[in-house]
């Protein structure tokens, strides 16, 4: 593979008393995902190598101070801060969080001025980050500030793609966040993810129901029969293979997700617990609807866990793998969408 299709695959550190690093470390040990990419891991080259010894690991690291010096062929490891920091694993440390966002901010203006191509971030404390400056319940919020275009929490695995109408909101709130105007630009956006990222022609998108039962005609709420089924109606009229609302509780017992393309869910554990149940280690936090490609892994930070060298890198691998895959398909999905074959005249 050429150095020009070599993608250059940034890495935000995360929590650093988390299982991050644990991931990080154990996905590069296998020198063969050098070959598909070039990681850059925004933290220091200080904190990287007391990883690399608390963990007994063989990985080489090639530490640089500016992205110009960006090496195909190596771990490259940026130094975002050069002091020494205070790990103790499994511990919520407010200084550690911001070391995080330190790693986030740097990761996402890189991939902003163009040094790197995708973004996969290991797993932040939501709480531990907040300041000041920064207020934002996680990655997709910030993202969506920082980057071009409406941001998608989109859950992804082989088998099942699940995205959200709302995300991080409570759940006494949802039902009045949940707008006409809402539907179509979620909806529309994980269509356009489908066909751009995951090279899907026409897709089929089932949307699950806001209430229990979709609401018994009214009985149990009439979220979905007021706002819900009017907005799909219209967006079918568009020409959408848009299908429900369907009632929550069955949908997935009953293996009916696997009739489509991707689930569009009303609120956040509503889609979230059924598909970490059903891909819990295999799937991948995918930002869609913005211009840059950002993944991670579908697990916290595990405090539980931290530093005793139990972390599975599955669900990080994967995400990596993800990112590069999008990259690729959404090239070429503009190429030829800019550069449609002329008929051939006869």
């Amino acid at each position: 593979m050429k150095k020009e299709d070599i993608i250059k695959v940034g890495i935000s550190i995360g929590d650093l008393n988390g299982i991050g690093s644990e991931i990080i470390l154990k996905t590069f040990e296998d020198s063969r995902s050098l070959d598909l990419c070039t990681p850059v891991i925004f933290a220091s080259s200080k904190v990287m190598n007391f990883f690399k010894k608390h963990f007994s690991s063989k990985i080489s690291f090639y530490e640089i101070n500016s992205l110009h010096q960006i090496a195909h062929g190596k771990v490259n490891v940026l130094n975002v801060w050069k002091e020494g920091v205070n790990i103790q694993f499994g511990q919520e440390d407010k200084k550690i969080g911001e070391y995080a966002i330190q790693s986030l901010e740097a990761s996402v203006a890189a991939l902003k001025e163009g040094h790197i191509d995708v973004l996969v971030t290991a797993p932040i404390n939501k709480h531990n980050i907040q300041s000041d400056t920064f207020k934002f319940p996680g990655h997709t919020d910030y993202l969506n500030q920082q980057l071009e275009g409406d941001s998608l929490m989109f859950m992804i695995s082989e088998n099942l793609r699940v995205g959200l109408l709302t995300d991080h909101v409570p759940v006494k709130d949802v039902p009045s966040h949940i707008t006409e105007e809402l539907i179509h630009q979620k909806i529309k956006t994980v269509s356009t993810s489908l066909k751009q990222d995951f090279a899907i022609s026409k897709p089929k998108i089932a949307v699950l129901a806001v209430n229990p039962h979709a609401g018994d005609n009214g009985v149990i709420g009439n979220e979905d029969d007021t706002v819900l089924r009017p907005a799909l109606e219209k967006l079918r009229k568009e020409g959408g293979l848009v299908y429900g609302p369907y009632s929550a509780d069955s949908f997935f017992g009953s293996n009916s997700y696997q009739k489509f393309d991707a689930v569009v869910a009303s609120y956040h554990d509503q889609g979230l617990i059924p598909f970490k149940t059903i891909t819990f280690g295999n799937g991948v936090n995918f930002t869609a609807g913005l211009n840059k490609v950002r993944t991670s892994p579908d697990h916290g930070t595990a405090y539980e866990i931290a530093g005793k060298g139990e972390a599975d890198e599955s669900s990080f691998k994967r995400a990596m793998f993800t990112a590069i895959e999008i990259f690729r398909k959404r090239r070429d999905y503009n190429f030829y969408s800019k550069n449609p074959l002329k008929k051939m005249s006869r």
